[in-house]
């Protein structure tokens, strides 16, 4: 299953601690790249955070997996994830009865 997962800032975050795990958070994220669960990987446009999909059994194991990234284990940021599914708009235009 694909999981959508919006990066949310938590309240009192510092600048500083963001530049001192940076290193350590690129390097566990790669590491879930590599293993395939994290597919793909942007930040918005209009505000400093990350924007990912993962490939996972469900939102409970995309928790899971999050939480081992240190920016999330010094509660710097946390997830908003959001399961999704194929768009089935298109069977019901081409599938239905006449």
């Amino acid at each position: 299953m694909k999981i959508l997962a919006l990066e949310i800032e938590l309240p009192g975050a510092e600048e500083s601690a963001f530049r001192t795990l940076a290193k350590e958070e690129a390097a566990r994220t790669w590491e879930l790249y590599q293993e395939g669960l994290i597919r793909e990987l942007y930040f918005r446009k209009d505000r400093p955070e990350a924007v990912l999909i993962l490939e996972c059994v469900g939102v409970e194991e995309a928790a899971k997996l999050l939480s081992t990234l240190p920016l999330v284990q010094m509660g710097l940021i946390d997830f908003e994830l959001i399961p999704l599914v194929a768009y089935p708009g298109f069977a019901r235009l081409f599938t239905a009865s006449e």
